[in-house]
């Protein structure tokens, strides 16, 4: 199949690309990550993809845009609920790019992380899909998440230390102070 693989980053790309092209599938990625914040985060997750896919041929769509204003809007109030609305802005669009670009399926790379809601990315990606028309290529890429890990240290590449989004970079470094210790 020619599939259509969403990538957040180059790290969580290695795993899915190599199982993909394992089962004879022609990949392609497409990058459209509007959560990732702040900008300079974005650029290094964009040039790190962009330097692993260059090295493993991988042909790749760079969605340019960098829609932070209505993410964060569609965000406001939804805080508790924003992983759904953040799954459901990018797979919508990459099930809209590969219904466009004559894709037989898309998946993401989202499904390799043991930190992301698994169930909920499918569950979404299936029904995007059916909406689209395009079909949601399913794979628990989980299993690959350690060894892909190691590799992308050995590679040398830049490795985020949080899911992309405002929120995700406070739960990763904010520590609320202890009340009383004037800290």
């Amino acid at each position: 199949m020619k599939l259509l693989l969403h990538t957040c980053c180059g790290p969580c790309t290695i795993h899915p690309l190599d199982y993909l092209r394992g089962e004879g599938h022609q990949v392609y990625g497409y990058f459209y990550n509007p959560n990732i914040h702040p900008y300079t985060e974005w650029l290094k997750r964009r040039e790190t993809l962009e330097q692993y896919a260059r090295e493993q041929e991988l042909p790749m769509i760079f969605d340019e845009d960098y829609p932070l204003e209505e993410f964060l809007q569609m965000m406001v109030h939804r805080e508790a609920r924003r992983c759904q609305f953040c799954y459901a802005l990018r797979l919508h669009q990459a099930a809209r790019v590969a219904r466009r670009g004559g894709f037989d399926a898309f998946t993401t790379t989202l499904l390799v992380s043991p930190f992301q809601k698994h169930d909920l990315i499918r569950e979404i990606g299936e029904a995007t899909g059916e909406k689209a028309g395009i079909p949601f290529y399913y794979v628990d890429f989980r299993p690959g998440f350690k060894e892909a890990t190691a590799r992308s240290k050995e590679l040398g590449m830049y490795r985020q230390q949080y899911c992309g989004c405002i929120y995700s970079e406070k739960e990763r470094y904010y520590r609320r102070p202890v009340k009383g210790s004037g800290k």
